[in-house]
């Protein structure tokens, strides 16, 4: 089983990398640690190379955070509004959300986009108040592609250096990714179900 989920990563190359990065950062299907410490293993293996499965990983992440950046940026307040208060439920987050982040952007500036590429909460979070701020695009791309670009670098490098183990303890990926997903999938879940605006919660 572990030798098949690897396979499949394998057979994705390395596009298949980068359009899983950035789907996780729009609709997060699978988590990026998944994806990337994967990639790790195949390097261990000497079925991809370190630095374009760096690349093309980051470029993937950048690509992502920037569908959120380029939102907030082409709507802005008045018009997101209304989205975030029709659609919030299923985002499990609502408008005022939105404003506590964009006050820590603007209490924090620019840097917080770099920073927060090392938090797995608030990474993609944060492009959203970076385009509502009108944060100059290029400078964007660049502290997000910075940032993500360590955080993929050692999620890449944990990936070959648990590689061995992987091997001797056969089965135990399996359990993991698995695990992690059906979590993932469960926490979403509930977080519908029980999500309600704040203005009903007393």
């Amino acid at each position: 089983m572990d030798q098949w989920i690897i396979e499949i990563v394998e057979r994705g190359g390395y596009l298949g990398i980068a359009l899983l990065m950035a789907l996780e950062n729009i609709v997060p299907p699978v988590p990026s640690e998944l994806i990337m410490g994967l990639g790790g293993i195949l390097v261990a293996r000497g079925a991809m190379d370190f630095w374009p499965l760096l690349i093309v990983g980051t470029l993937g992440t950048t690509a992502g955070n920037y569908v959120w950046f380029w939102i907030g940026h082409r709507f802005g307040y008045n018009r997101l509004e209304p989205l975030i208060s029709r659609w919030g439920r299923w985002l499990t987050l609502e408008w005022e959300d939105i404003e506590r982040a964009s006050g820590f952007f603007r209490r924090y500036g620019h840097w917080v986009v770099f920073a927060l590429r090392f938090s797995p909460v608030l990474r993609t979070m944060i492009s959203l108040p970076a385009g509502l701020m009108r944060m100059p695009v290029g400078k964007f791309l660049i502290f997000t592609f910075a940032g993500s670009a360590i955080w993929n670098a050692a999620l890449i490098l944990g990936g070959r250096y648990l590689a061995a183990y992987i091997e001797r303890y056969e089965g135990v990926m399996t359990w993991v990714i698995v695990g992690s997903i059906g979590l993932g999938v469960l926490l979403y879940l509930y977080r519908v179900l029980t999500w309600k605006p704040r203005a009903e919660r007393g």
